[in-house]
């Protein structure tokens, strides 16, 4: 019998013989032998073992493979074999509030008993599955018999030095036709045959990616190719498991096929070589990777994308589930590579004068900072100067030497937080956190924004950032890449402000309103809340003029029963949510500004769901669905996990079906805006228009229009918003606004606090 340890972060309760079934014997260590520790860093660890004295290590939890092994992410190593020895999985105790663990956890577990009892043996990539083509002869044969193979699809994958077509070249692409086996081939073997005889084959075939907005992107720019029929194993997965960071190829490799990490030796490779040449991660240029270690891993890359794709593809059965598919990602994903393409436009000239104008801003701050008398004291009190990026003196110089009162909010260590939120509520006892806080905004925006976004624009003047349909549980988009234009600073105008449009063009935005409120009244069927809309005028007001059966008419609400509307309205945005009386009265007094209590939070939900009653049946019959089921289905067929509801924890369940509830409203209301940004855009190349859309931002769709077309524009654009996809009241399409904005993105704002020379 093999000799095994097992080893956990610190003593815990976990009965691992149990756990394993008591099927081996195994000595048992922990990194850490003091358990009331949180957090067990490595200088904590004291743990006393010789790893060559055993057959087999089983190390639970990220803490130990981290400590033995340079890999952080136990999730997808989780049951998989490490360095020869080393037999990573999940700890057990996050079943608790992780139910949906539970697969992995046996699953991982049933492959380490494989390991050790039965001496599972790992797949050998060998020639035959993964081999490289630099000959133009034979890459072009290779492509014929690609044509003429009897399987209706094949895989594609693209290796370049870059993460943008314009930032980068194509080394090569990796194509499989057959199940176990793909070939890399370098492009510089490329003749005109080869362009021809590819084109043959994408127009013939179905061509699979992994994460085709990426690939088709390189594809198209940099040789022009087209691809009819296009399938994507990422956006497939993400049917099946629509939780984000599950997607990657790496991850779905180890976890649905048998090749297992075949990453590893190019990745060691790369990690020696920018050691002995002194190169940063972000320095290393994938042209210098020879192409006899590239091969190896550039051909898995297709071969497992193609058996990914036959596994996947079973989940289009789902008739819900592959209209989401068809008519909403593979869109979508079409939608994307074009508008990221367009680019967001920038004004080169007014980023570089905000980028010095900040700079100035900064060290106003900074040396308004210094003038302050506390800081004096603080620095010869401790012999040395105060850096405000210390957290350490920080954290003396507000709680120890001004005695400042805690907010009660800690770091992961226990240690009281010094982040934006402690700051901005420490300013109300002295200026001092303030002055910090202003600092460390200013930073921000010139280091993360200006500083970051002037070097990645285009010769264009435009910078192409990325944007997904993956990255969220609702389907709503996420950006990413370059700038993350979902992110933008909200208390400064600055970064918006250099978005301009060119000369002869304007900026449309166009935002969708109480959209979310809209699509619950219909799936509620509440004929109540869909007169609301009928009704028009301001929708809050006609809102608390119902609930609150007021004596006047809707246009004089605001007027005279302020709190009232503000109370309405937070119920109002605040039940999707699943507010209850303490969040409602916290955000009415907020909102307000005069005290609205729990009581009286109580009162104005219950008159609330008295007036709009079938609401409240719908979602007590969709909560109780959620808690059942453990999963829902939104309008357009998405489908939501919940298994926390599982969870004996009432705090995570109940977690769980309030985001099963907002799910509905956020999901079909976000899939309303996609739709018509996609059916826009497929006008738009449709007509030859000059119309450019650059991003979607939450539920605004925001386009370069030139002058002539605006009109146009937005009555096309309105038009496939609001037409009616199943979910519309009669008469009253969702409402959407439109700003044709004249100078910047702002809105205006840039030029009153900065003035119209910059």
């Amino acid at each position: 019998m093999p000799k095994v340890a097992l080893v956990e972060t610190k003593p815990s309760k976990t009965n691992f013989k149990r756990e394993f079934d008591d099927e081996f014997e195994f000595d048992q260590y922990q990194l850490c032998s003091d358990p009331t520790l949180k957090k067990v860093l490595k200088r904590d660890c004291d743990i006393q073992i010789n790893t060559d004295d055993y057959d087999w290590v089983i190390l639970v939890g990220s803490d130990a493979l981290k400590y033995f092994t340079p890999i952080n992410s136990i999730t997808e190593y989780s049951g998989k074999k490490v360095e020869e020895k080393f037999l990573p999985i999940i700890n057990p105790a996050m079943l608790a509030f992780k139910p949906e663990a539970q697969r992995t956890w046996d699953d991982s577990k049933q492959s380490i008993l494989e390991y050790i009892t039965d001496n599972k043996q790992d797949t050998v990539i060998t020639d035959y599955n993964a081999w490289g083509i630099q000959d133009t002869a034979e890459a072009n044969a290779f492509f014929q018999a690609a044509i003429d193979a009897p399987t209706p699809y094949v895989a594609l994958d693209s290796e370049t030095t870059g993460l943008y077509p314009r930032d980068g070249y194509m080394l090569g692409l990796s194509l499989s036709y057959e199940r176990d086996r793909g070939a890399y081939v370098d492009t510089e073997c490329f003749d005109e045959e080869s362009e021809r005889l590819l084109q043959e084959l994408f127009d013939k075939k179905i061509v699979v990616f992994h994460n085709a907005k990426f690939d088709m992107a390189f594809f198209e720019y940099h040789f022009n190719f087209k691809f009819p029929r296009f399938e994507d194993t990422m956006l497939l997965h993400y049917l099946i498991d629509e939780n984000p960071g599950t997607h990657g190829l790496k991850q779905l490799t180890m976890k649905y096929t048998p090749w297992g990490d075949y990453e590893k030796p190019m990745y060691d490779w790369i990690a020696d070589y920018r050691k002995q040449h002194g190169i940063l991660k972000n320095d290393f240029n994938w042209g210098d990777i020879p192409f006899d270690i590239m091969k190896l891993y550039a051909g898995m890359d297709a071969a497992c994308t193609f058996l990914l794709y036959e596994k996947f593809v079973k989940i289009k059965q789902n008739k819900r589930l592959c209209k989401v598919y068809d008519n909403i990602l593979i869109p979508g994903c079409r939608f994307l590579t074009d508008i990221q393409d367009n680019g967001v436009p920038f004004d080169q000239d007014r980023l570089v004068k905000s980028q010095a104008l900040m700079q100035d801003e900064i060290d106003a701050a900074v040396a308004e900072l210094y003038e302050h008398p506390a800081i004096s004291k603080f620095e010869q009190m401790n012999g040395k100067d105060f850096n405000p990026n210390s957290t350490m003196q920080l954290r003396s110089l507000l709680f120890d030497f001004l005695g400042l009162a805690p907010t009660g909010k800690k770091t992961g260590t226990g240690a009281n937080s010094t982040d934006a939120e402690v700051l901005e509520i420490l300013s109300e006892q002295s200026p001092v956190p303030g002055l910090i806080l202003s600092i460390r905004k200013k930073s921000k925006i010139k280091n993360t924004y200006l500083d970051k976004i002037i070097p990645q624009l285009d010769r264009d003047s435009r910078l192409r950032t990325g944007f997904n349909l993956h990255s969220t549980t609702s389907g709503r988009l996420s950006s990413s890449g370059k700038l993350n234009m979902q992110q933008l600073p909200r208390d400064n105008p600055i970064v918006k402000g250099c978005i301009k449009a060119a000369p002869g063009h304007k900026i449309v935005a166009m935002d969708l309103t109480t959209a979310e409120v809209y699509v619950a009244a219909i799936l509620a069927k509440d004929t109540a809340l869909m007169d609301v809309f009928k009704a028009g005028g301001n929708f809050h007001s006609q809102i608390a003029k119902r609930v609150f059966k007021l004596p006047c008419k809707a246009s004089e609400v605001a007027e005279l029963y302020g709190t009232k509307r503000q109370a309405a309205k937070a119920v109002t945005f605040g039940i999707m949510y699943g507010a209850g009386p303490k969040k409602i009265s916290e955000q009415v007094t907020k909102d307000s500004g005069s005290y609205f209590s729990p009581q009286e939070a109580t009162e104005v939900i219950n008159d609330y769901f008295e007036e709009f009653h079938k609401l409240k049946s719908w979602i007590e019959e969709n909560q109780k669905f959620i808690k059942q089921n453990g999963f829902i289905y939104s309008f357009f067929g998405r489908k939501r996990r919940l298994p926390n509801v599982a969870s004996t924890d009432s705090g995570i369940q109940s977690h769980s079906i309030r985001s099963g509830l907002n799910f509905l409203v956020q999901s079909a209301a976000s899939d309303i805006n996609l739709l018509g940004a996609i059916d826009m855009n497929a006008w738009i190349k449709s007509t030859g228009k000059k119309a450019r859309i650059f991003a979607l931002v939450h539920d605004s769709i925001l386009a370069e229009v030139p002058d002539g077309e605006v009109d146009e524009y937005m009555e096309q654009l309105a038009k496939y918003i609001q037409m009616d996809r199943g979910i519309s009241i009669p008469g009253v399409p969702v409402g959407c606004d439109f700003e044709i904005i004249h100078e910047d993105y702002s809105g205006g704002k840039f030029e009153k606090m900065y003035g119209s020379d910059l």
